[in-house]
């Protein structure tokens, strides 16, 4: 699971996250809300390890990440808004990459696996700079699945896929969120509807919502997810 113990991040004067407290538990998708500049991808970058807190713990499967980095990486698959891929290397290739890093056992047999479940197979052959923004998503999460970590961190995942390639990304991040941790941050609102067993919303760096999403609905009876959202954020 993930543990986020009164977790603060500055930038100069101004106090981006004040005092975050929340767990993300194994065998879900908690959907990870906020408007843009509430600190959803200061929050996730600090998660992965990226970025260190001012203040506060961050637990990534019982391991510390601050105290213990890369063991907690370890136990990490983080796919990043921007999506970094290495544009020169063949689908293949950047998987294999990958794996070496990893020291995975078995890498032919595994790599098989990731490309058949993000659906890769006909673009496998191709460099990564050569694929369209969505097999560029598609190649990300590949990456960030590779290692069977236990906890997923995902930013966007679906941003710039066609329908029918959102629905087969969807079906993958519900069904991953069966056996892991999935952190998952879209502004698809539908996406939430689709996929999430929970909901966290943030704004101005303070979390105002964490709930089970029935339970959430259930606190503003007769209005939408997104009717809910805009009153917890417009302020």
């Amino acid at each position: 699971m993930i543990v986020v113990e009164n977790l603060s991040k500055s930038y100069g004067t101004q106090k981006v996250l004040h005092s975050l407290n929340f767990t993300a538990q194994k065998g879900q998708v908690t959907g990870f809300l906020g408007p843009n500049g509430a600190g959803k991808s200061t929050t996730m970058k600090i998660l992965s390890g990226f970025l260190q807190p001012d203040e506060g713990r961050v637990e990534i499967g019982g391991v510390n990440m601050v105290e213990q980095a890369i063991a907690a990486k370890r136990l990490l698959g983080y796919l990043p808004e921007n999506n970094p891929l290495y544009l020169d290397l063949y689908v293949k290739e950047s998987l294999a990459f990958l794996a070496d890093i990893h020291q995975l056992k078995n890498t032919k047999s595994r790599i098989a696996e990731v490309i058949e479940m993000t659906g890769l197979g006909p673009q496998q052959h191709q460099k990564a700079g050569a694929l369209s923004k969505g097999f560029r998503q598609r190649l990300g999460l590949a990456q960030a699945i590779l290692h069977d970590p236990a906890v997923l961190i995902l930013d966007e995942p679906t941003s710039g896929l066609d329908p029918n390639q959102v629905l087969d990304i969807r079906n993958l991040i519900k069904e991953l969120g069966k056996t892991k941790t999935v952190l998952l941050s879209t502004h698809m609102l539908q996406e939430v509807e689709a996929i999430c067993d929970h909901l966290m919303i943030l704004s101005h760096g303070t979390l105002v919502a964490d709930y089970s999403k029935k339970t959430l609905l259930s606190l503003y009876p007769g209005k939408s997810l997104e009717q809910v959202f805009a009153q917890l954020t417009c302020n």
